[in-house]
């Protein structure tokens, strides 16, 4: 019987890692999935051995992080590892999600590992959040007063809710306890999606550049995506190690080195990077209500795009009004993120209006019209 099991076992790493039949066109851009899987990985082990000398306790929490900072052997790249990595994984993951809309992968049959990659996503948000607030420096502190505040905006149960998340009338000792709970749990739910998405995919195998059937020509995974796999991982740790080596403290914000103090409050509340251009929808609305749809509904309608995508060619390599739209559309998410690091006033928040318009019309007004277009013209070209 332990015989047969371990058969089963190897025949599915041979399935998944050795034989895998991928279509011969993929380029550099299919590699930031296993990139991903290696920034889970780090963070997990990073984060666990935080945990082990971390303290949840309000009182506690910034001294502790300053105590494996100082006392603890290596605590200090761990740390540093652990809050880079957070960068770099979201860094990966919008690359990936940006070669997917580009490429068409979230079309039919692909459409349920879109959807797993659009829960991870979500998730991966809300673990970075809780993890940021962790610090408790006084971004952190404040970060998490606004966010759960918003929840105040829901209709009829908001003001019930927000008191249930802080465990008390103010962010607190059990809003801390709980975050660390949410945030030490999340990654392993992360890791059953992750290989929920990896199934999803192997059913129908990995899209190609070409926007075409790639049965005709296939190579197995080993050697030929094994070793390219492994030179971008090679560059993604060489770029990596700078970054917590050189430079760790690049992508922080100078008011989170102090301990939260909720008797002073920030000039300007700017989260992470990787949530800013969410951020700045959440702010460009006149009413709390509106932003949080906003925000939320950004992330939604991620979801709705394989239904209003009727291309009938995969990808924008040889759609060029897609291409155009595709690229200003990347154009506005890069201004949405600046804009969340900015003051919200004259001309600021309007400019933030028309983008989170924007936003919202590529998915649900541009992408159906140019389907149509391009549809009718690739119609009239073959007749």
């Amino acid at each position: 019987m332990t015989y047969r099991k371990s058969n089963i076992y190897l025949s599915l790493v041979n399935s998944y890692l050795v034989d895998n039949p991928e279509p011969s066109s993929l380029n550099y851009w299919w590699n930031f999935g296993s990139l991903l899987g290696l920034c889970l990985v780090m963070q997990m082990a990073s984060g666990m051995f935080l945990a082990m000398h971390y303290s949840s306790h309000m009182e506690l929490a910034f001294n502790s992080v300053e105590h494996m900072m100082r006392d603890v052997n290596a605590g200090w790249l761990m740390r540093y590892m652990h809050a880079n990595g957070a960068s770099f994984f979201f860094m990966c993951m919008y690359l990936h999600m940006a070669k997917a809309l580009y490429y068409g992968s979230y079309k039919k049959p692909r459409f349920t590992a879109w959807a797993m990659g659009v829960m991870m996503f979500m998730a991966t948000m809300a673990t970075a959040f809780m993890g940021y607030c962790l610090v408790y420096g006084q971004m952190s502190h404040w970060g998490a007063t606004v966010m759960t505040n918003l929840l105040s905006a829901m209709p009829f149960m908001g003001g019930d809710l927000v008191p249930f998340m802080w465990g008390g009338f103010s962010v607190s000792n059990p809003t801390m306890q709980r975050f660390f709970a949410l945030h030490y749990l999340l990654p392993f739910v992360l890791a059953a999606l992750v290989m929920m998405h990896l199934m999803a995919m192997h059913a129908h195998g990995s899209s190609n550049p070409l926007g075409m059937t790639g049965n005709v020509d296939r190579l197995p995974f080993h050697n030929y995506y094994m070793f390219k796999d492994l030179v971008t991982v090679f560059m993604f740790l060489m770029v990596f190690s700078l970054f917590v080596f050189f430079s760790p403290n690049t992508m922080g914000h100078p008011d989170n080195y102090m301990p939260g103090n909720p008797m002073v409050t920030p000039a300007s509340m700017v989260p992470e990077w990787y949530l800013l251009p969410f951020y700045a929808m959440l702010r460009s609305m006149p009413d709390k209500l509106g932003g949080v749809m906003a925000m939320f509904g950004a992330l939604l309608m991620l979801l709705v795009l394989p239904l209003t995508d009727k291309s009938m060619m995969r990808g924008n390599s040889f759609k060029m009004m897609s291409k155009f739209f595709y690229f200003l559309f990347m154009f506005n998410f890069f201004l949405l993120g600046h804009l969340g690091e900015l003051h919200m006033e004259v001309p600021f928040m309007l400019l933030g209006q028309l983008s989170t318009a924007f936003y919202f019309s590529y998915f649900m007004m541009i992408m159906p019209v140019m389907s149509y277009l391009e549809n009718m013209l690739f119609y009239l070209s073959n007749k």
